[in-house]
């Protein structure tokens, strides 16, 4: 089967959708598919630059939200253009990843599926594009809706996605949890000396680390908050964060007043090979994700990544990540927002390595069994092939 896996933002980029593409990919071409990736990237950069860009940000100067309604609409214009200018290939289908990749491709001809990894519309307040209830939020909400609808089949990568899919549009979507390569990402404690060393880390130190892009729904001021509570008790903690994002000023202010410079290294977006490295090295992989705007965790792949990489987990109790964590099993869970209860839990983990090991044995044991990229490429398959009829 050709497989042509198509989103209108930027591939590679740092974050979940740009992962969960890669490690589809593998997973499909590991079982005998031929599959190619379009994405935005493949615009040539002035055009990006010229006519979706440049316009987006003078039209937010106007009202806020007209730019991202603007740069999404010329983004599914150009991703049509260029699946017409590959159609030669002869893709057997598309699977998009975002609503308007899905109405871009629908468009075309070809059976399209369609991945749903949030709530396009819910997200775009939360970070602050367009205001709840305006006339762009509602124009969003009808694409999304449209585009469930037009595709032949929809997937969502949990089920309360599945539930809302099946609330705004009546379309009954199929779950597929998220998943990682289980090869990649493996445990690799055996080189943390060696990482520490790479990436000018003291062997002393106990880190914590933040692989997540800095956005509100992801909650990450919070860790920040909690250092100085965790340096109480362990003043060589060192929390590292590995992602970019609107949040970033916010934490630099935190670590300014409490004084932290010492302590907390904000590295920006790193490569995804250089993320499994940080993996290794740390002592505790924190994903404090929390409720904005209505949206909430999926199922984070920096969580399940975490777990599969043989580091010790401390979540917020929100979304898919209730689902993929067991609480004093194979990881902790926290109340989101709640800053002693963070670090009361870090803490835990610091004071009891042991069980910060067990933890992660039986958290590697899970993502074997219930979260490997074959099994998912499987199913992902099968709803191709249903799709196809």
């Amino acid at each position: 089967m050709k497989v042509l896996i198509a989103t209108a933002y930027d591939y590679p980029h740092a974050g979940g959708l740009s992962t969960h593409v890669t490690t589809l990919k593998a997973g499909l071409e590991s079982l005998g598919h031929e599959v190619d990736v379009l994405s935005f990237s493949n615009v040539p950069p002035t055009l990006r630059k010229v006519y979706a860009q440049g316009p987006s940000f003078l039209l937010n100067k106007v009202k806020k939200g007209k730019g991202i309604v603007w740069s999404h609409n010329v983004r599914k214009k150009m991703l049509k253009a260029l699946i017409e200018k590959n159609r030669h290939k002869q893709y057997d289908i598309i699977n998009a990843q975002d609503p308007f990749t899905a109405l871009a491709a629908i468009e075309t001809g070809i059976p399209t599926v369609a991945t749903v990894h949030g709530y396009m519309t819910f997200e775009s307040i939360s970070k602050g594009s367009m205001d709840e209830g305006s006339q762009e939020a509602n124009y969003m909400k009808e694409i999304e809706r449209k585009a469930y609808k037009g595709a032949r089949k929809i997937i969502t990568v949990d089920q309360r996605l599945k539930d809302y899919v099946k609330d705004e549009s009546g379309i009954e979507a199929t779950a597929i949890r998220n998943f990682i390569d289980i090869h990649n990402f493996k445990p690799d404690k055996d080189k943390k000396a060696e990482f520490r060393q790479k990436h000018q880390v003291s062997q002393d130190d106990e880190v914590l680390f933040v692989p997540r892009r800095l956005t509100k729904k992801n909650g990450v001021i919070y860790p920040a908050m909690a250092m100085s509570r965790i340096l109480e008790k362990h003043p060589n903690a060192h929390l590292i964060y590995a992602g970019s994002g609107e949040a970033m000023n916010e934490i630099k202010r935190i670590v300014e007043e409490n004084k932290l410079q010492k302590n907390v290294t904000l590295l920006g977006a790193i490569p995804h090979d250089q993320i499994k490295e940080y993996y290794a090295l740390s002592d505790i992989v924190l994903v404090p994700s929390v409720h904005s705007a209505g949206v909430e965790e999926a199922t984070s792949i920096s969580a399940l990544e975490a777990m599969g990489s043989g580091s010790p987990l401390v979540a917020c109790a929100v979304g898919g990540l209730k689902e993929i964590v067991n609480h004093e099993e194979d990881g902790l869970l926290v109340e989101e927002k709640n800053v002693e209860e963070l670090a009361e839990a870090v803490i835990e983990l610091l004071d009891d390595p042991a069980k910060g090991e067990r933890f992660a044995d039986r958290a590697r044991t899970k993502i074997e069994e219930e979260y490997s990229h074959i099994a998912a490429a499987q199913k992902y398959e099968s709803i191709y092939k249903s799709a196809l009829k």
